[in-house]
C-alpha cells in the first residue's frame, strides 16, 4: 500500500501513461491512411471514433453506476488492460476502414474507465485540497494526451507501430502501478445495489446541477478550440502570406502548456476559492473567443503567438475546478457516477460544438468563426451569475 503523501503522484503517472491510448491514433494517421489504402475523409471519422467510444463508455457506465457499485481501483486497471488491447488492434495488418474504426472506438470506450474513475479515486483520499489534486490529473490528462505526438517525433526513424507499442505497454503498467499500490480511498461510500436513478437524481441538487452547467459551458470551447489550434495558425497564414509557422511544434506548445495552468490554477483556488478560480478561467477565455478575430486580423505573428499561449493557458484550468465542485456536491454515494455522467454529456457537447465551427468556417470568413466558441463560455457565466448563492464558496 502506497503511503497518503505518495497516492496522488501514483494517480497522476497512471491517469498520464493511461490516457496517452487518447490520441495515439492521431499521432500515426498519415500512417493508417497510407498503410490500408484508407481514403482522406477517414481522418476525421478514426478521430471521432475515440470520442464517441468515450461518450458511450461514459453513458453506460454511468448508467450501470459502475464506479460507485465495484472498486474503482479494480475498474481502472481492467479498462487500462483493454483500452491497450484495443490500442494494439491498430497495428494489424489487415485491418479495414470498418476494422480501425472499431478499435478507436473500443479505445475510447474503455478511456470511461480511466478518465473519470482517475478523478473519482482522488475524490476518495482529498476532500480538502481536491481541486488542487484534480488539477494534476487534468494536467495529466492533457499532457497524456499529446505524448504519442512527442513520441512520433523521437521514433520518426522506427516503424510507426513503435508508438502504438509504447503507448499501450505504458497504459498496463498505469493501470497495474494503480491497482497495486493504491486501495479503495478513506472517503469511498461505496453503492450497495445497481441504482438507475442515480444518473438523473444528481441533478436534483441544485448547486451540483450549477457546477455541471458550468463544466458543460467550458466544454463547448475547450476541445474545439484545441482541435481547431492548426486551423487559427494556418488561416493567419492565409490571410498574412508573408508569415511563417512550424503549426505542430507551435500547436504542441500552445495545448500542452495548458497542463501546467491546470496545476496552477489548483495551487490558485486554495487560496482565491475553487467556485472563483473557474469563474474567472471562463471569463479569460469567453473575452478570447470574442476578441479572437481582431488578434487573427492584425498581421502581428508575436501577438497572434502569444494571444494562443494565453488562451491555450486559460482554456483548461476551470475544467479540473468543475470537476472538484461536482465532486464536492454529489451524493458520496452516487459521487463516481456523477462524475462519469457530467464528463459524458460534456463531451457530446464537444461533438456538437466542433461539426459546428468545421461547418461555419466554410460560410463566413474563418477570422470570425471562433467567435462562436463564446456560447459555451459566455451560458456557463450566466449560469453561474444567475444565483451566486447556489455554489457556497469552497477552498481547494
Amino acid at each position: 500500500m502506497t503511503s497518503r503523501s505518495l497516492v496522488l503522484p501514483v494517480i497522476v503517472i497512471a491517469q498520464f501513461f493511461c490516457t496517452s491510448l487518447w490520441f495515439a491514433g492521431n499521432a500515426v494517421m498519415n500512417n493508417l491512411v497510407s498503410d490500408f489504402g484508407l481514403e482522406e475523409g477517414a481522418l476525421g471519422i478514426l478521430t471521432s471514433a475515440v470520442q464517441f467510444g468515450f461518450i458511450t463508455g461514459t453513458l453506460l457506465f454511468a448508467i450501470l453506476t459502475i464506479a460507485d457499485r465495484f472498486s474503482p481501483s479494480k475498474v481502472f486497471v481492467a479498462c487500462a488492460v483493454f483500452g491497450a488491447l484495443f490500442n494494439l488492434g491498430t497495428i494489424y495488418p489487415e485491418n479495414s476502414f470498418l476494422s480501425l474504426v472499431t478499435f478507436r472506438f473500443f479505445t475510447g470506450f474503455t478511456l470511461a474507465g480511466i478518465y473519470p474513475v482517475g478523478m473519482k479515486i482522488a475524490s476518495d483520499y482529498y476532500k480538502e485540497g481536491l481541486g488542487k489534486s484534480l488539477g494534476f490529473l487534468v494536467g495529466a490528462l492533457v499532457l497524456g494526451k499529446g505524448f504519442p505526438h512527442l513520441v512520433k517525433a523521437l521514433t520518426a526513424d522506427l516503424p510507426w507501430e513503435s508508438v502504438i507499442l509504447l503507448t499501450s505497454s505504458i497504459a498496463v503498467i498505469g493501470g497495474v502501478l494503480l491497482y497495486l499500490t493504491v486501495p479503495d480511498g478513506p472517503y469511498r461510500k461505496p453503492a450497495s445495489r445497481f441504482n438507475f436513478t442515480a444518473l438523473f437524481s444528481v441533478f436534483k441538487h441544485p448547486r451540483f446541477r450549477q457546477a455541471a452547467f458550468g463544466y458543460f459551458g467550458h466544454m463547448w470551447e475547450l476541445y474545439t478550440f484545441w482541435a481547431f489550434v492548426p486551423v487559427i495558425l494556418i488561416s493567419f497564414q492565409g490571410i498574412h502570406p508573408e508569415t511563417s509557422f512550424n503549426v505542430p511544434v507551435l500547436s504542441f506548445l500552445i495545448i500542452g502548456l495548458g497542463g501546467l495552468a491546470c496545476v496552477l490554477g489548483g495551487y490558485i483556488s486554495k487560496d482565491f476559492g475553487v467556485k472563483r478560480t473557474a469563474t474567472t478561467a471562463l471569463f479569460l477565455s469567453f473575452i478570447c473567443c470574442i476578441t479572437s478575430p481582431f488578434v487573427i486580423l492584425s498581421g502581428s505573428e508575436i501577438f497572434l503567438i502569444a494571444f494562443l499561449i494565453f488562451w491555450g493557458l486559460v482554456v483548461i484550468p476551470d475544467s479540473p475546478l468543475f470537476s472538484t465542485l461536482v465532486a464536492q456536491y454529489a451524493p458520496e454515494e452516487s459521487r463516481g457516477t456523477a462524475l462519469t455522467i457530467v464528463n459524458c454529456i460534456g463531451f457530446a457537447i464537444t461533438i456538437i460544438s466542433i461539426l459546428l465551427i468545421e461547418y461555419l468556417r466554410f460560410l463566413i470568413p474563418v477570422e470570425w468563426v471562433f467567435v462562436f466558441l463564446a456560447i459555451g463560455p459566455g451560458l456557463g457565466l450566466i449560469n453561474l451569475i444567475i444565483n451566486p448563492r447556489s455554489l457556497s464558496e469552497i477552498k481547494s
